[in-house]
């Protein structure tokens, strides 16, 4: 008879490993924690390490809140070479000497904060006509995209040694680091390539809360689920509304409560123990409006003594 798993509800921030895809990291944590549901906020590419945030159980219902965060990362670019991918899984190019120092590619990487446009990648997920622009690239088919606008909140210079420039880059969603690589040494006039890449934030979370796939096969079962964050870690930049315990069952039922709030696009709603029962609006009448409910236990047990 096959294992339905269990009941895990969480937040898991994996540090994955380089050369792996985000669907096997997610199925090896999963298989981990034996549990029923997981999911992930968002795909980080294979030869991309660092930080994936999954969710189990109920925190899948919250895995679209990372989306649109942005993103973090410490980059590895090499100056002078370019490849036909833009990184180091193509062919080499084209070699072409530096001439470069560190006042140059601070004044270089200045012109790449805020909004740019960028285009995207022939070797990308990016479809046409139901094909993927990778695929198309494999054929050797090369079709016209159009630029893109990203912002660059955060280039910063971490280190320039050999013709390696190591940045820190925060970005919107849909920017890809290795165009920015190749486009930072064309403004150089040397080319270049991304030659590491590995995330260290998303949104609010960070890479120093996260465990490896290693560090997990080593638990215990309890070690694992005390390695999980709380539903609400996915969404600590949206404003907060506690409950008395009969606003919270009634809107555990779905209904609408006139609070007399700030209007809100969205906020974390709670019960009076403090936990998360879901998510709501606030509209412009201070009436809360519930969005995402998170199945409490308590209540579904109440319901079947009904």
């Amino acid at each position: 008879m096959k294992r339905k798993g269990l009941d895990v509800n969480g937040v898991l921030l994996l540090d994955k490993p380089y050369a792996m895809t985000s669907n096997a990291a997610l199925q090896t944590a999963r298989r981990l924690f034996n549990a029923k549901k997981a999911g992930h906020t968002g795909t980080l590419d294979p030869l991309a390490s660092g930080l994936l945030p999954l969710t189990f159980g109920e925190a899948t219902k919250f895995s679209a809140d990372l989306l649109h965060a942005d993103k973090t990362y410490v980059a590895g670019i090499k100056l002078g070479q370019t490849t036909t991918t833009g990184d180091l899984e193509g062919d080499f190019v084209t070699t072409r000497p530096v001439n470069v120092d560190r006042a140059k590619i601070e004044a270089v990487l200045e012109r790449f904060r805020g909004e740019i446009e960028q285009i995207p990648p022939m070797f990308s997920a990016l479809k046409r006509d139901g094909k993927t622009l990778y695929d198309l690239a494999r054929e050797g088919v090369s079709i016209e995209r159009e630029a893109r606008l990203v912002r660059i909140e955060k280039l910063e210079m971490l280190s320039f040694e050999e013709e390696l420039l190591t940045v820190e880059v925060t970005c919107s969603k849909g920017t890809y680091i290795r165009v920015l690589a190749e486009d930072i040494g064309e403004a150089l006039g040397c080319g270049a390539h991304l030659t590491s890449l590995r995330r260290i934030a998303v949104g609010t979370l960070t890479i120093d809360s996260s465990v490896t796939l290693q560090a997990l096969q080593s638990m215990t079962d309890r070690e694992r689920l005390e390695a999980l964050k709380p539903l609400d870690a996915l969404m600590q930049t949206l404003p907060a509304v506690h409950l008395s315990e009969s606003d919270r069952v009634r809107f555990c039922h779905g209904q609408r409560l006139a609070l007399g709030l700030q209007s809100s696009p969205r906020v974390r709603v709670y019960g009076p123990d403090g936990q998360m029962v879901g998510t709501a609006r606030v509209n412009e009448r201070g009436v809360l409006e519930p969005e995402r409910l998170i199945a409490n236990k308590k209540d579904i047990e109440a319901t079947n003594d009904d």
